[in-house]
């Protein structure tokens, strides 16, 4: 990798506070171009055009990340004077269609849930983490890393919010609902004082739970209640919890807020999803669909 294509990526940590996940996205692929053109500080707008044919097997959502990394390499490279031009116009710009992001009906959260329930009656340790967990994912619509790595000093029992850090670092107060109070308080009185660990959901090690391991957890409920492993995941409850308080009111700022979006624009897929649902609800219902069966 160049010197400035690490300046550029301290930059996204230092200024912007990218997130380490984001940070390695960003390096592989400012990395794989410079294999096909060289620096990118001084290679020449022919050369940047090559990588459309570099790329073209590609799925257009993988060419559009990669050609917004190197736009903003490119915008960096010239605010610091080592381009006095930007060859960002010779990249391939796919159209990509971000698609809707995958949503639990009610009854399948109640099946979850009445399942998970029925485990954490027998007052099983890891039944009952099980639970506490499947109520902060769909009740606080937390990302499963900042669920994972959930310090104990945040998790004070019978609080009302829990102050979350997300991506980039930045802190935000998110609600407990009184199920998930319920439930979190449950699991603290039963979690391992050994080994010592600063986190909530700690591991046999002492670090946090992995998000492997809460994938993992989330199939298997979902298995045992009867629903489908792949239509569940962490991410999948979080787009519950969101598209669940759009349908009874919540205003969009208010949940962009509680999800922790940067910016409304990423929150208005749920508009989205909300409309798409009553797309199918008029033409399931609606007296003039009906005729057409």
């Amino acid at each position: 990798m160049s010197a400035a294509t690490q300046a550029f990526l301290e930059m996204l940590a230092a200024e912007r506070g990218a997130a380490q996940n984001t940070l390695a996205a960003y390096a592989r692929d400012l990395a794989g171009a410079e294999e096909v053109v060289g620096d990118l500080a001084s290679v020449p707008r022919a050369k940047v055009a090559q990588l459309s044919g570099e790329w073209s097997a590609l799925a257009p959502a993988t060419i559009a990340r990669k050609a917004s990394a190197l736009r903003q390499f490119f915008g960096f490279a010239l605010d610091e004077g080592w381009r006095s031009d930007d060859p960002s116009g010779a990249l391939p710009a796919p159209r990509t269609r971000r698609p809707l992001p995958k949503v639990m009906s009610h009854e399948a959260i109640a099946a979850l849930f009445e399942r998970a329930e029925l485990e954490a009656d027998g007052g099983k340790p890891l039944a009952v983490r099980q639970l506490a967990l499947l109520e902060m994912l769909y009740g606080s619509g937390l990302r499963a890393t900042e669920l994972v790595s959930l310090p104990l000093s945040a998790a004070v029992r019978d609080a009302p919010f829990v102050t979350i850090t997300g991506k980039g670092g930045q802190a935000r107060m998110v609600p407990v609902s009184e199920r998930a109070r319920i439930a979190l308080s449950r699991w603290l009185e039963l979690r391992p004082a050994e080994p010592p660990s600063r986190y909530a959901f700690p591991s046999r090690g002492g670090k946090h739970l992995s998000r492997v391991r809460l994938y993992q957890m989330l199939k298997e409920l979902a298995a045992r209640a009867g629903l489908d492993p792949a239509g569940i995941s962490p991410h999948v409850l979080r787009h519950a919890f969101a598209t669940h308080l759009l349908e009874g009111g919540a205003d969009l700022r208010v949940l962009q807020t509680l999800l922790g979006h940067a910016d409304i624009a990423t929150t208005q897929i749920y508009t989205h999803v909300d409309a798409a649902r009553l797309v199918e609800l008029v033409n399931a219902r609606h007296p003039l669909g009906r005729e057409q069966d």
